[in-house]
């Protein structure tokens, strides 16, 4: 399935943003070990001096992006599972500052990071290659929210770029 057979009914509005960043070129799965290997290579190719630069106080600092990336990763990965084994359960948002203010991002090499989202990501593919296609049309609520297991995963992807994008804006 590709990004374009996303109906807005699937997702809330504030994350249109994220689902318009991902290209409808290639299907969910592809798209995800693809913007994997895209945005490393990215990341690999900033100066050593950047990683621990924030564009304004109270900002975060590349390194504290990549965490986020990661946290926020597994946060949507987990209500996809949940949603595509029909739990129905309502599940609350998270509040990224204080996962980011408690990660300690910063302390770490981005070696470490990269690693780390390559690991979360590679489980991630290997949870949606588990979904059946019925399973990827599952909606549950998060956020207080609808969103569909296959909105969720183009929201990973979408969220990533976004950041990416933000580091070329200004960062670099």
């Amino acid at each position: 399935m590709k990004v374009s057979q996303i109906t807005p009914s699937e997702y809330a509005s504030f994350y249109g943003s994220y689902i318009s960043n991902v290209v409808d070129e290639y299907t969910l799965l592809e798209e995800l070990e693809i913007s994997l290997h895209r945005f490393i290579k990215f990341v690999q190719d900033i100066p050593m001096d950047k990683f621990d630069y924030s564009y304004e106080e109270d900002k975060w600092t590349i390194k504290d992006i990549i965490q986020h990336i990661i946290d926020a990763e597994r946060v949507f990965s987990y209500r996809a599972l949940r949603f595509a084994r029909n739990d129905s359960t309502e599940l609350p948002g998270f509040e990224e500052n204080d996962y980011v203010n408690a990660a300690n991002g910063n302390s770490r090499s981005i070696m470490e990071l990269l690693t780390e989202l390559s690991a979360v990501r590679h489980a991630t593919m290997y949870l949606y290659k588990s979904f059946k296609e019925e399973q990827l049309l599952n909606i549950g609520i998060a956020s207080n929210n609808p969103i569909s297991v296959r909105a969720i995963g183009f929201v990973i992807i979408g969220h990533q770029n976004h950041h990416q994008r933000i580091f070329e804006e200004r960062y670099l």
